[in-house]
């Protein structure tokens, strides 16, 4: 037996250390078809059958009608492996999940009637609402079960699907109750894409522009010349787009040092202080999406006029999310409350206010206030752009 490594008289001790983490993250095309086979590794039991919960998204179920007897199909097929222990819960998604807490609520009593443990698991196919909703429950009971997320948008592909944050909204704030933990597996299906609406398809690639601005020229180069053909639903476009995005978002995760967000910088929130705000403002006639389009176009002009980001650049991202036909401005930008925002994300951060700018592409710049008479300037450069619906009409 090795010794301690410090003197048993010692009084004062500050011992780093680090848990050991492991997150799969799985591209299929078909995952409840041809692709299952490859995803039965992720459902692995030390005794017996592996105990599984579903939780499916009511809008998915309802648009893919084959979903609820494909998983019921899989399932019958490996029973012997595989356990459900409860019919498969249909719930409401969208923003409503994370603002009603009874939703949550009945998300725990039904963990704990059917009797999980830390090495069961729970599976949830949706969008990143009730990703987050039955990720915070799956956090929480136990102190953490295993979950597996099936997201079912671009947004939620291309970003949050393999981020290791759960949360709800409370206060009428987002995400103010949450936890960080690590899914246990991620599932990202083309085909569970397929029957989105337009407006959620186009609304994930805010993400990608977002984490193509912070961490890859070349990635953003490809968005630029590519947004069309991405809102056109190309697919020749739109996988090698929400891949480069996901892989972005989990490297930055996974080797940038700060996982659950112990220090003070968040670069993957660029954006997000007034996106996080204008989707209270406008009682979330915003998809999350659309408001970081707005606050990704906001802080990427902001840039050029204080930091020096390339002005072609900045114009560059701006046409991109509009050739996604993604907003770029909305009214409730005009008003004074959502400079609001600024204080309410340096609470959720902690101490001082943290907000991650663009020197250049692929160069980020941390800064720590915000000069509100030139993000006013941008404010109004971005509703003179939003109004002629084009970058070069409105120089």
């Amino acid at each position: 037996m090795s010794s301690i490594p410090w003197s048993i008289s010692e009084d004062s001790l500050d011992v780093n250390f680090s848990v050991p983490q492991q997150l799969r993250l799985r591209f299929t095309q078909d995952c409840f078809g041809s692709d299952w086979e490859n995803l039965m590794p992720l459902f692995y039991s030390d005794s017996g059958r592996s105990r599984m919960q579903w939780w499916i998204d009511e809008s998915v179920a309802q648009a893919q009608t084959e979903l609820l007897p494909s998983i019921h199909r899989r399932l019958q097929e490996h029973s012997s492996e595989l356990e459900l222990v409860s019919d498969v819960h249909v719930i409401p998604g969208g923003e409503q999940v994370k603002n009603d807490s009874k939703a949550v609520d009945q998300i725990f009593a039904t963990i704990e009637r059917d009797g999980l443990d830390r090495r069961s698991y729970i599976l949830v196919v949706g969008g990143g609402a009730i990703l987050d909703a039955v990720g915070f429950a799956a956090g929480i009971a136990h102190r953490g079960i295993r979950l597996v997320r099936f997201p079912t948008t671009t947004l939620a592909q291309a970003d949050s699907g393999v981020g290791v944050k759960n949360a709800i909204n409370a206060f009428g704030k987002k995400n103010w109750k949450g936890t960080f933990a690590v899914p246990w597996g991620v599932v990202n299906d083309q085909s569970l894409l397929s029957k989105l609406p337009d407006r959620d398809f186009r609304a994930g690639f805010s993400e990608g522009v977002k984490v193509s601005l912070l961490k890859s020229p070349s990635a953003f180069r490809f968005l630029c010349q590519h947004a069309k053909d991405i809102a056109a639903r190309d697919w020749t476009a739109v996988m090698p787009a929400i891949r480069s995005s996901v892989l972005m978002h989990l490297h930055h995760i996974t080797h940038g040092g700060d996982p659950f967000e112990m220090q003070e910088a968040r670069p993957l929130d660029f954006g997000h202080w007034s996106a996080h705000k204008l989707e209270q403002i406008t009682q979330y006639r915003l998809r999350h999406g659309e408001a970081v389009s707005i606050g990704v176009a906001l802080d990427t002009l902001y840039s050029h006029l204080m930091f020096g980001l390339d002005r072609q650049d900045a114009l560059s991202a701006v046409q991109a999310l509009l050739d996604l036909h993604l907003p770029i401005y909305d009214s409730a930008l005009a008003s004074n409350t959502v400079f609001e925002g600024l204080e309410e994300f340096r609470q959720h951060l902690g101490g001082r206010l943290t907000l991650t700018m663009l020197k250049g592409v692929g160069q980020v710049h941390t800064v720590h206030q915000v000069d509100q008479s030139v993000m006013e300037q941008a404010i109004g450069w971005l509703a003179n752009i939003h109004q002629s619906q084009s970058v070069a009409a409105a120089m």
